[in-house]
């Protein structure tokens, strides 16, 4: 693989300036320890559904093999459950993401474990905020992003303004599933590349086959952002953060109409058990724009190799 770093990259001892996004119910240990074999930060996702038990059991998987890794948590669920906190801080990561909100009193137990801190942010004020408050490791997430999020703004274009906007190291992410798209932010003066769709078809994810075939049918206009299937499985996101999705016929019947489907058991129950029988047709599949780019199901360390050599084969080309 062609040599691709930046100075934070390089700092945090990585090989190339790539991170899988934390996916609840989706990165998970096996995940982030192939990505973090192949060079990259591998992250563990500990979702709406999280528990300390299943973040220490997803954590074992990279220690034992002695690799270095993250673990992402949400801030709302933090505040439900406060001893995530304690749990990741004890499994020794590298860097610790906390998105969703703005309660910034893990960041400095954080950096006292000599934890490096990160967090997701959608718009310049977020931004500006989150540096105020101590944040290590700013990831602009553009409104390409599948999963949750606020559609604000692209991927580049926030990318370009948090860029100007604050002093510390910002990573890229939403929509990015190629080599043109990785070579793009780092030309544009990312540090880093924290990509979700491009890692959840491989082998490693948690992901069911099933969702694996509906991400590699898809193409670039799939997707749509809604909060139906929050509402239906009665999972408490704050309603700012819509999710990005592969759209199928529960979307297309439900956007919209939020507050009757609230009410609807029946339609929750077609939810529930779509997702049990693994029917890509009513049951959800996270994905970003980039979704269209994703032609095979390959191992996350061909995805790394793949991304940074045609990157680096790009920013070569141009400079000359």
């Amino acid at each position: 693989m062609t040599e691709l770093s930046t100075p934070w990259s390089k700092s945090m001892g990585l090989r190339v300036p790539l991170l899988n996004a934390p996916m609840g119910g989706v990165a998970g240990g096996a995940l982030a320890a192939a990505v973090s074999a192949a060079g990259g930060l591998g992250m563990i996702g500990v979702g709406s559904a999280g528990t300390v038990a299943l973040l220490k059991r997803e954590a074992e998987l990279p220690r034992k093999a002695g690799l270095r890794f993250g673990i992402g948590l949400l801030d709302w669920a933090v505040a439900r459950e406060p001893g995530l906190i304690d749990a990741a801080l004890r499994a020794s990561p590298a860097l610790v993401s906390v998105s969703f909100g703005d309660d910034w009193s893990w960041a400095q137990r954080a950096r006292d474990e000599g934890t490096v801190t990160a967090t997701q942010v959608f718009d310049v004020a977020g931004a500006r905020r989150a540096e105020a408050a101590g944040v290590d490791v700013l990831v602009a997430r553009g409104a390409e992003g599948g999963g949750h999020g606020e559609a604000k703004v692209g991927t580049l274009p926030l990318l370009e303004a948090v860029l100007d906007a604050v002093s510390v190291p910002v990573l890229a992410a939403g929509g990015i599933s190629s080599p043109r798209g990785l070579a793009a932010v780092l030309a544009a003066g990312a540090s880093g590349a924290w990509l979700g769709t491009a890692f959840t078809a491989c082998p490693e994810s948690l992901a069911p086959d099933w969702a694996r075939d509906v991400l590699i049918r898809a193409v670039e206009t799939d997707t749509v952002t809604t909060r139906v299937f929050d509402v239906a499985l009665g999972y408490p996101w704050p309603p700012k953060f819509d999710e990005r999705v592969v759209r199928n016929e529960f979307s297309d019947s439900w956007s919209g109409r939020e507050d009757q489907l609230a009410a609807d058991s029946g339609a929750q129950g077609t939810l529930a058990a779509a997702i049990t029988a693994g029917d890509g047709r009513i049951a959800q599949v996270d994905a970003g724009q980039g979704v269209g780019l994703l032609r095979e199901i390959v191992p996350a360390s061909k995805v790394v190799a793949r991304l940074c050599t045609g990157a680096a084969d790009l920013l070569s080309s141009w400079a000359n």
